[in-house]
């Protein structure tokens, strides 16, 4: 992925003209026009430093919620990603603007799965795929609420996940991105339920889904969605 779409991405995610954007961080408006429209390319610190500074932009907006996530490993040996926050907690059907602006802090971004090693990018599509694609439409009730929550962990769920499964791209449109085809990794994750009185966590929903990867022709895989989300148990506090 092009520094020049990262930050783009990022600029947008923190809604600021070109112009407040670089009085924000103190680099010349022209240096950012320059960097954007790829007449010049920035340092390749540049967008990991840039990724930094919307999600503090998040964070001081009460977006972001300090991130308080961990993981845990079940009795069966699973890893599961425990959210202990729920930012998201009325989502529409429809509108997942602020779940779509929270995930661009990842944008650029890159995370190694433990058990292989393997090393997941980020690129400016997975925002957009996650908070409108078809499968997310389709979700209902707790599974999209879930979904939406789970926003907050997916460094952590890309480190846990396992059992890859592997399918040859079909698609033309993917031709590019995908070319090297699919990878399916299994995921859990932890949600919060809260007591409506004392606002206590009182258990965790626990979740499955599929995490899907592309394989692109510059021989990266790449974060593309999260699916096939199930709720699997409860368990306490």
């Amino acid at each position: 992925m092009e520094a020049s779409e990262i930050i783009k991405t990022l600029r947008s995610g923190t809604g600021l003209s070109r112009k407040d954007f670089a009085e924000s961080l103190g680099i010349p408006l022209r240096t950012i026009e320059d960097w954007e429209a790829g007449r010049r390319k920035p340092p390749e610190y540049i967008p990991r430093l840039l990724s930094y500074q919307v999600k503090m932009q998040l964070y001081i907006n009460g977006k972001d919620s300090a991130r308080n996530v961990n993981v845990i490993t079940d009795v069966n040996g699973n890893k599961i990603v425990v959210i202990n926050d729920k930012i998201f907690k009325g989502q529409d059907k429809k509108d997942w603007k602020d779940v779509e602006d929270y995930l661009i802090q990842y944008v650029g971004n890159c995370y190694e799965i433990d058990d292989s090693s393997e090393k997941i990018f980020i690129d400016k599509d997975f925002p957009d795929e996650y908070a409108n694609s078809k499968q997310r439409l389709s979700l209902k009730g707790a599974n999209r609420k879930a979904k939406a929550n789970a926003a907050q962990g997916i460094p952590e769920l890309i480190q846990i996940a396992t059992n890859p499964m592997y399918e040859v791209n079909r698609e033309s449109k993917h031709n590019q991105d995908a070319k090297y085809g699919w990878y399916r990794y299994v995921v859990r994750f932890g949600i919060p339920v809260f007591d409506d009185k004392t606002n206590e966590i009182i258990r965790y929903n626990i979740f499955q889904a599929k995490m899907l990867v592309r394989h692109s022709e510059d021989g990266n895989k790449y974060l593309y969605d999260f699916l096939a989300i199930k709720k699997e148990n409860e368990q306490p506090v």
